[in-house]
């Protein structure tokens, strides 16, 4: 878990021979679109196209520290992806990201931003995500970053299929906070999460009659080493109308032990999924404290051909209820370890979506934190406006008390919250997708 900006002049380099990775993407690619495509071979992939304002609450603050100024950003993401099957039982998967970026940035803004997600945790190598400026340059207003998200390969065989490389893996069936999901997740608010991040794993899915699978691997951290890496087993069951699904999961040395349950009942779809973790249960020391549970229930029902509604609540019992011990609550294993960046206890998530036509679709959504109270509303509408080509926009807004900042220069600044999502900036963005 971080806090702050990203900051832009990292790099998640560990070797020179990560950074060659990339030769082989850029052959198959290359050959793919020279005419060498054939039946063995596909590419596709899209342009996402974000424009991005940020601006920060009304903080009570004193009279000579001015509010943050709005942040605005513009982003092109350019992701190929590459499937070749090699010959039965062989297929080998790339996904390569581009981002040029624009980004108004000021030092105060930085210090002023809500939590997220480390996705690349679990990596043993990668190239140098950042190609302009160089890695070890500052930033001023432009840059241009890569990802190398896909490179794995997946063999089928009579009794399994294995996949080994750089993947996706996720768990959970909770339609907005899944307490199982802890390699790569994204947090709530993100604005592109149609593709998980993919990590480096090797992964075993056998399947067990009908509808029923096992699913063992092993996830690297960094440098590969054991307290950096992740490991897991995990059945999914049906029965009497029921999806079930079991889970353990060791990572960096805590241990988690999950389920989830999905069904039908009358007309509308039913979800439970909860995960306690045993925090150091794999470490020498034995844990035995900070131990927490998570859980997520919800339905979910469509009134008709164009108005679908759900509702989704969690409880985070790591959480807290009082908002000045927000910030101090981030040193717990959950946060720093756990992917949980939530910092109160109780939430409850509405939403709807509403079809004005077949290429008009509107979605409205808020997280709510019950004890607070706040929430981090979220309405958003999209236009088909080609067979292959998506237009949208929306906002995320928080309601709430304002934090309080108290500031003496950049490096003595106090921020005490007083609600969780009026913490948050209010993201206004539009979005232009267009696949190919």
């Amino acid at each position: 878990m971080k806090t702050g900006t990203e900051d832009f002049s990292r790099s998640h380099v560990v070797s020179p021979a990560a950074r060659r990775l990339l030769l082989p993407v850029f052959l198959l690619l290359m050959a793919v679109s020279n005419g060498a495509a054939s039946d063995s071979f596909s590419i596709y992939g899209f342009s996402k196209s974000f424009s991005v304002v940020n601006r920060y609450p009304e903080w009570k603050r004193p009279d000579t520290v001015p509010n943050p100024p709005d942040i605005s950003w513009i982003s092109n993401r350019l992701r190929f992806n590459l499937k070749w099957n090699a010959g039965d039982p062989l297929a080998l998967h790339f996904s390569y990201d581009l981002v040029p970026r624009l980004q108004h940035r000021t030092r105060l803004a930085q210090l002023l931003s809500f939590m997220s997600i480390d996705p690349l945790l679990y990596r043993i190598a990668d190239l140098d995500s950042r190609l302009y400026p160089s890695p070890d340059a500052s930033v001023r207003d432009f840059m241009i970053t890569q990802n190398l998200d896909r490179a794995y390969a997946v063999i089928t065989a009579s009794f399994a299929d294995i996949m080994v490389g750089r993947q996706p893996v996720a768990w959970g069936t909770a339609r907005v906070i899944n307490p199982m999901d802890i390699i790569a997740p994204y947090a709530y608010g993100e604005l592109d999460t149609e593709d998980r991040i993919g990590v480096d794993a090797a992964r075993v899915r056998v399947p067990l009659g009908f509808m029923g699978e096992f699913d063992g691997g092993y996830v690297f951290g960094r440098d590969g080493k054991f307290k950096n890496s992740a490991l897991f087993l995990r059945t999914k069951l049906y029965a009497a109308g029921t999806d079930m699904s079991l889970i353990m999961l060791g990572f960096h040395e805590n241990l988690l032990a999950g389920f989830d349950l999905v069904r039908a009942i009358g007309g509308a779809g039913f979800w439970l999924e909860g995960a306690q973790v045993f925090v150091d249960a794999l470490a020498d020391s034995g844990g035995g404290h900070d131990d927490y549970f998570r859980a997520s229930v919800g339905a979910d029902y469509s009134f008709g051909d164009r108005l679908y509604g759900f509702a989704e609540y969690h409880y985070n019992q790591v959480g807290t209820t009082e908002p000045e011990d927000y910030l101090t609550n981030l040193s717990h294993p959950a946060y720093t370890e756990g992917a949980v960046y939530l910092l109160g206890e109780h939430y409850l998530t509405p939403g709807i979506t509403y079809q004005f036509s077949p290429l008009v679709i509107c979605h409205v959504q808020a997280l709510c934190n019950l004890t607070d109270p706040s929430a981090y509303v979220t309405p958003q509408l999209e236009i088909n406006i080609t067979q292959n080509a998506y237009l949208a926009g929306g906002a995320y807004l928080g309601i709430g008390k304002t934090p309080e900042f108290a500031f003496e220069s950049f490096d003595s600044y106090t921020i005490t919250f007083r609600s969780e999502f009026r913490g948050y900036p209010n993201t206004f963005f539009a979005a232009l997708n267009v696949y190919f």
